[in-house]
């Protein structure tokens, strides 16, 4: 299991933190993640996030699943960055 750092804003921070996306999307794959957002108030949010297969999520990631979760979040996907642990 890989861990990762993901960062990216969305257009409201708490309903982004109440989605239930994360778990249907990403829970079936072993996925787990802790959610963070920045104390000052702005729009930018960042997971540690617990990946064991990272080709499977990029799969996932890439599918009409994913862009469909990431705009009921509020995602702005062109923000979205992910770093390795390492």
């Amino acid at each position: 299991m890989a861990t990762y750092l993901a960062f990216h804003e969305v257009d409201d921070v708490q309903h982004w933190l109440n989605s239930p996306k994360r778990e249907e999307i990403f829970g079936p794959l072993g996925i787990t993640a802790r959610t963070f957002h920045d104390p000052d108030g702005s729009n930018r949010v960042g997971l540690i996030v617990e990946i064991p297969d990272f080709a499977a999520f990029q799969e996932v990631m890439q599918s009409e699943v994913a862009a469909e979760a990431m705009k009921y979040a509020g995602v702005r996907p062109e923000t979205l960055l992910i770093l390795s642990e390492g």
